[in-house]
């Protein structure tokens, strides 16, 4: 996390941004990085993680640089936390945040997360917001946190958990607008809660008609699993940029959405 932080105020130096407001709260900002003298690239939407109770968007700002270095431009969404709010309420931020993306590029971006945020990741996908998303470390399926102190900040019972978990939503298989495609990628040296949840998601929803994949990043953890979005070259960085792209031009620009 420590290193999380100078990255980020690296990026915040040495690369212009606009902090804009989604919605009325003191934490309802997202920083917009876009490539210089690129105002019509494609977006990608982070969200990060911190169990829904931690953390700001601000902390992210160092994934931002290998992506503009492709040409990509990168929004980077703070929510307000558990327990002050629901996890529906957050739900509902970043869903008025992504649209705002939307609403200035014509298209559906894609949107990728860390943990709770890969859980929020896969939520706009399944409601047809994303034109792609990748869930890094997704949590998926809320009921084992219930027996957790997690749980203490998210006030889930067995009901809200089953209601906000994606792996019950419906699976994106192009019958309705937005993307079908969902990454799930999961470090190999993390637990194997988190690694089962990756592969039942994938599973569940490919079932479903999705476009899904797994991808076990060797030797990284739920924390270090996220080295390789500060790399231009890596791999993980070239298929961002990828699903980026093709969200941009999934069909046509849109109209700004209602």
């Amino acid at each position: 996390m420590a290193r999380w932080a100078e990255r980020a105020e690296a990026a915040r130096a040495d690369h212009p941004h606009e902090r804009i407001a989604y919605g009325p709260g003191p934490r309802e900002v997202l920083d917009l990085f876009t490539p210089e003298g690129q105002p019509e690239a494609p977006v990608a939407v982070f969200l990060h993680g911190g169990y829904w109770q931690a953390l700001d968007g601000a902390a992210f700002r160092g994934i931002a640089p290998a992506l503009l270095s492709h040409g990509v431009a990168v929004a980077l969404p703070t929510y307000d936390l558990a327990p002050a709010v629901s996890l529906g309420r957050i739900l509902r931020q970043v869903r008025t945040a992504t649209d705002l993306i939307r609403a200035r590029t014509g298209t559906r971006p894609l949107v990728f997360g860390h943990s709770a945020g890969g859980h929020m990741a896969a939520a706009l996908l399944s409601e047809g917001r994303a034109g792609a998303a990748v869930a890094i470390s997704g949590v998926f399926d809320l009921a084992p946190l219930l027996e957790t102190s997690l749980n203490a900040a998210l006030q889930l019972d067995p009901l809200m958990a089953t209601a906000l978990s994606p792996i019950h939503w419906p699976a994106p298989d192009g019958s309705s607008p937005g993307g079908t495609t969902l990454d799930c990628w999961v470090g190999a040296e993390e637990s194997a809660e988190f690694r089962r949840q990756s592969h039942a998601m994938a599973g569940r929803w490919g079932a479903g008609g999705a476009d899904t994949s797994v991808r076990e990043l060797v030797g990284l953890n739920h924390f270090t699993v996220l080295d390789p979005l500060f790399d231009a070259d890596s791999p993980e960085v070239a298929r961002l940029v990828e699903l980026a792209r093709e969200a941009s031009g999934e069909t046509h620009r849109e109209a700004a959405p209602a």
